[in-house]
């Protein structure tokens, strides 16, 4: 399955069928090849700058997996006759009744639940998680058995159409700059941005700030973007008050349980890699809940996901779309 049509060098589609076809060799099974490449503009990537141009920090690869991996693909796979999908993806699923359950990997470092808790259970109930078990290095030493060239591959990083290329080049193609000034939180004038679309919030670099003979040599990070008056908001140190925040609201809520009618005890992940933390969350009308975390989280981000978790059983998420302000304490979750 490929989704992107341009072949700027960056995508590394052509390389991963040419992986798959010898696999399939050796495997002796017949390989299908299909294009998704239309219906990922339309479904994923028309949404993913729609988000950015918003100045909010959209994960395509939630709704990839939603729209397409577990969408559209699956629906050609079920007019080809298969009756499962199996993927790579680090998750377990366990097919109970009414819902199935999606769980953490065995593997921690490596678990990708929070990429999955959009996929509709209908399309969770016809799915395998063959390596959701095992550990990365299990996985190489199993391939490396079985004669598989892959077993050495280096694991895939970031969004394919983007690779290895410059992020804010790529996008500057699709958005056009906007520049405005970047302020200090007292209002003081720091510099000049290019687009509020083109930094996230907590980022570190990118902002030609440099020293200021005012000012410590602490590193500064994005800790807001006044989209009215087109100003970026920077300020220094990694655990600046400014950067964090207990309280976020989400919308557009996907429940693989049935949603919670009261406050409910959990831990949330905020974005991939993030630790999950302890929080309370307070579902809403419309898709929509309030989740207030028991200690300060950095770097709150609309726009990115939101997950829920009960111990390794993902419940479901939402996207972030509003954050509180700042809570003023000097530490800060990372």
């Amino acid at each position: 399955m490929s989704n992107w049509d341009d072949d700027d060098g960056y995508c590394t589609a052509a390389a991963d069928f040419q992986d798959a076809r010898r696999v399939c060799e050796i495997l002796g099974i017949a390989l299908h090849r299909v294009s998704f490449a239309k219906q990922y503009r339309e479904r994923v990537f028309s949404l993913f700058l729609r988000e950015y141009a918003a100045g909010r920090t959209p994960n395509p690869d939630v709704l990839c997996n939603r729209e397409i991996k577990f969408g559209i693909c699956l629906e050609y796979m079920q007019r080809l006759g298969a009756d499962w999908i199996a993927t790579g993806h680090y998750a377990q699923i366990h097919h109970t009744s009414p819902y199935p359950e999606l769980l953490k990997a065995a593997d921690s470092a490596k678990d990708q639940s929070y990429f999955l808790h959009s996929v509709a259970a209908s399309a969770l109930s016809k799915t395998l998680f063959p390596l959701g078990r095992l550990q990365k290095a299990q996985v190489r030493a199993m391939a490396h058995a079985a004669g598989l060239p892959v077993f050495d591959k280096p694991d895939s990083t970031g969004i394919c159409f983007i690779g290895e290329r410059p992020f804010r080049d790529f996008l500057r193609q699709y958005i056009p700059e906007t520049p405005g000034p970047i302020e200090g939180p007292d209002g003081e004038w720091l510099g000049t941005h290019c687009g509020l679309a083109f930094y996230t919030l907590g980022q570190r670099g990118g902002l030609g700030i440099g020293g200021r003979h005012e000012s410590d040599a602490a590193a500064w990070y994005v800790a807001a973007k006044d989209m009215a008056r087109n100003v970026l908001i920077a300020v220094q140190g990694h655990d600046h008050p400014l950067l964090c925040a207990r309280e976020l609201y989400c919308e557009n809520l996907h429940w693989l349980v049935d949603p919670p009618a009261a406050p409910r005890r959990c831990t949330v992940r905020v974005r991939h890699r993030h630790t999950d933390q302890p929080a309370l969350l307070h579902p809403g009308a419309n898709g929509t809940a309030r989740v207030l975390f028991d200690a300060p989280q950095r770097a709150l981000t609309p726009g990115q996901f939101a997950v829920a978790y009960d111990g390794d059983l993902c419940l479901g998420g939402g996207t972030i779309s509003a954050v509180t302000s700042a809570v003023p304490q000097p530490l800060c979750a990372a």
